[in-house]
């Protein structure tokens, strides 16, 4: 088994080391003063299309800094002390967070905000994992872990964690299918099918929210950091930045989205997490251990708009991927393949309503 590996810094991601050293020192949690002695080696984790992330290695420990990719203005998509806050006011009631080390708003360190956690050492399961890397009892007790872990977050009160300002309140539900509904219509380029059919599925269907509470948004295995050599142990849960008040089953819906089976050949485009190896949970099995974990009660009649809304939602995700390839803002090739995979997914939700 392996950890994430980070790389050398790309040359359009670099800043001034000495800057944020310097600063890091000066306002650095006093528990991690001691430590942060002289320049940090510093390395980049591959990926950033969201926020960056960078490993500062000191002689004593590691430090992961994360900040805006360069030239953001948009502060709302990426707003650093938010995720820092969440994260610092969930450590004494979920212990599932890194340690937060420091907090930057002055441009005049790196030209954007910043913030510094300590690093979660332990395996990141991503799709290369094989079944020689995780036993079939290992997988299974990977999967049962997450779901307690989550069912646990969900049972966290947001006013012990000082976040009771994060949400909105009631009407969840509705503000993302409203709000999911704009931003495919926004997204739609000429090849893209209209999803209206599905929208207006979503629309007449959906329920009242089954309550408020902290969500991840985010969920998947490739955010979250197992022990390496006991991966049925969860350590911590990484970026925090799409957390927010909402309903729990919106919150399970849109991360069992990415949760490929190995049967499902029609959704392998979107796998990047090995949820396909053997004593895997199958989708089912996930929502039955969390109704379990939560004492929430569901018929399949009623996950199936959680399940349908997760599905529209990753269209979505993909859509405007593939918006940006469309209209020329990326010459990367790899953004070509989400046009498709949006069509998978409409054709996944027609399958499971009975319209294919």
């Amino acid at each position: 088994m392996t950890t994430d590996e980070a790389r050398g810094v790309r040359e359009e991601d670099a800043f001034d080391i000495g800057s944020m050293t310097d600063w890091l020192h000066a306002n650095a949690e006093k528990s991690f003063q001691d430590r942060l002695s002289g320049t940090p080696a510093v390395r980049q984790f591959p990926g950033g299309a969201s926020n960056l992330t960078f490993l500062l290695r000191y002689p004593e420990l590691d430090l992961i800094m994360r900040t805006p990719p360069r030239g953001t203005k948009a502060k709302g998509a990426h707003d650093m002390g938010r995720e820092y806050r969440i994260q610092r006011g969930l450590a004494p009631v979920f212990p599932y967070v890194a340690a937060m080390v420091a907090f930057c708003e002055d441009p005049a360190v790196l030209g954007a905000d910043f913030y510094v956690m300590e690093r979660l050492h332990g395996l990141i399961p991503r799709a290369d994992l094989t079944s020689d890397d995780l036993t079939p009892e290992q997988a299974r007790g990977m999967c049962l872990s997450m779901v307690e872990v989550l069912a646990e977050l969900h049972a966290v009160a947001p006013d012990a964690a000082g976040l009771t300002s994060l949400g909105k309140g009631r009407g969840y539900v509705r503000r993302q299918v409203e709000g999911w509904s704009v931003r495919y219509r926004n997204a739609r380029t000429d090849d893209a099918p209209d999803l209206e059919r599905v929208m207006t599925w979503l629309d007449q269907r959906q329920p009242d929210d089954v309550g408020t509470c902290v969500i991840h948004n985010d969920f998947k295995m490739d955010n979250l950091v197992f022990e390496a050599d006991d991966p049925t142990r969860l350590l911590g849960v990484l970026d925090w930045e799409m957390a927010t008040l909402g309903d729990p089953l919106m919150d399970l819906g849109g991360d069992l989205a990415f949760w490929v089976e190995a049967a499902d050949t029609d959704l392998a485009l979107f796998r990047r997490v090995p949820t396909h190896l053997p004593g895997m949970l199958t989708r089912a099995e996930v929502v039955e251990r969390y109704c379990e974990q939560t004492g929430l009660s569901l018929t399949d009649e009623q996950w199936r708009f959680y399940e349908i809304f997760g599905l529209f939602r990753l269209a979505v995700i993909s859509q405007q991927i593939y918006y940006r390839y469309f209209h020329g803002q990326t010459t990367n090739e790899a953004f070509a393949v989400f046009g498709p995979a949006v069509r998978i997914a409409e054709q996944r939700i027609g399958t499971i309503l009975g319209w294919a």
